[in-house]
């Protein structure tokens, strides 16, 4: 069966000689993903090779996340996951409220604006702070960066993989 990953962090480095690892958080819900009893798998990402995990304990420090895995108590068990990804089945989502969504369902769609153009189709996502910003492909030509705000996404149907925008004058 093809499972469906999604990463929530990547395990840098043990700390310690209890068993302790160092993972960088790539989730939003670093509190839920990493709480005890979470279960995870482990993932090496060049083998495929996977471990399924449960967090006993955790603790945020300097913005790393520090995880006691149950059953690894030595720095033994835990040296061999080093640059292991963490990851949990898509099928563990966590619901967003309604207007948010996760970026692989974002990537993908095609972007029509509200006169009816096509723009082309997101093809990644920045964050550069106040708010994301949308890189759209078009067919020809040069890519069009579009702000995630109200003003600019009117509607976005991840059922059917488009996105409505309003473009704002000076915008493309």
């Amino acid at each position: 069966m093809n499972q469906q990953w999604l990463s929530v962090g990547k395990l840098v480095n043990t700390h310690g000689i209890r068993g302790e690892v160092k993972v960088i958080s790539q989730t939003d819900f670093p509190e839920e993903r990493f709480a005890p009893k979470s279960r995870l798998t482990l993932l090496n990402e060049e083998n495929g090779q996977q471990v399924d995990v449960e967090v006993q304990s955790a603790r945020e420090h300097k913005g790393m996340y520090y995880l006691k895995l149950k059953g690894y108590d030595n720095i033994n068990d835990v040296e061999k996951y080093k640059g292991w990804s963490l990851k949990v089945s898509k099928e563990e989502m966590i619901e967003l409220d309604e207007g948010e969504y996760y970026h692989h369902q974002i990537i993908g769609c095609a972007v029509v604006t509200d006169e009816g153009a096509d723009l082309g189709v997101i093809t990644e996502i920045l964050v550069p702070g106040a708010n994301d910003v949308w890189v759209v492909q078009p067919k020809k030509g040069k890519q069009v960066l579009i702000p995630v705000i109200d003003e600019v996404v009117l509607d976005v149907d991840v059922a059917n993989k488009t996105v409505k925008v309003h473009l704002m004058e000076g915008l493309i």
